[in-house]
């Protein structure tokens, strides 16, 4: 898949004020500072694209992405952030939730998980209550320039061990670098399985390949 347009469309705070559009999402989601806004910057090849912020907790709505005038990618919202009220940690969880469990165009998930870490309980309760839900997603291991490749794929096996019980399979698995680049293809590849954008004319639905 190559990537020939890429444009902000419009933020939302709620389900009511998501685009009324008949496209595929595809949703990128991880704890606060992961680099969720850098990865849509390195996958669409537009340093500017989404607002990158050096405070956690930033990116406070549903941000909608057009790409190839076709299908959009969606920023929500970072959990686990700092510096924010309980009542809005609330709402923020709320509004992540409600997309991911009612948005009827979304055709996938991205976990973004940091590379550098070893397994975070936030992280390992988020993708328990997405197996709960069966919302088809996969895991992006981020910043994997930060460390050697032995301890990213350390890190990157505990995390797989650790949600190991009672699954039939583990998710897809990307290592990525938005410094570098690396894990680019590999993640347009899963946004193209997972749309069926090769003559598909399915409607958006939770049940794609590679889902749950």
């Amino acid at each position: 898949m190559k990537i020939k347009s890429a444009k902000f469309h419009a933020s939302a705070a709620d389900l009511r004020a998501c685009p009324a559009w008949a496209w595929r999402e595809f949703a990128f989601v991880g704890r606060s500072n992961v680099g969720k806004s850098s990865l849509i910057n390195m996958l669409c090849g537009k340093a500017n694209l989404a607002k990158v912020s050096a405070v956690p907790g930033k990116t406070r709505l549903l941000n909608f992405f057009v790409i190839n005038e076709a299908w959009s990618l969606v920023d929500l919202p970072g959990y686990g952030y700092a510096q924010v009220t309980q009542s809005r940690k609330f709402d923020f969880s709320v509004l992540i939730k409600d997309y991911l469990e009612q948005r009827d165009n979304l055709a996938g998930v991205f976990v973004l998980i940091d590379s550098r870490l070893p397994p975070q309980r936030i992280d390992l309760d988020f993708v328990a209550w997405l197996d709960g839900c069966r919302v088809p997603f996969g895991l992006v291991f981020t910043k994997a320039d930060k460390r050697v490749a032995s301890q990213v794929q350390a890190n990157v096996g505990l995390f797989l061990t650790a949600i190991s019980s009672g699954r039939a399979a583990p998710p897809e698995v990307l290592v990525s670098s938005s410094k570098t680049g690396s894990g680019r293809i590999g993640i347009l590849k899963a946004i193209e399985r997972l749309g069926q954008f090769h003559g598909s004319d399915a409607p958006p639905c939770r049940n794609l390949a590679g889902g749950q």
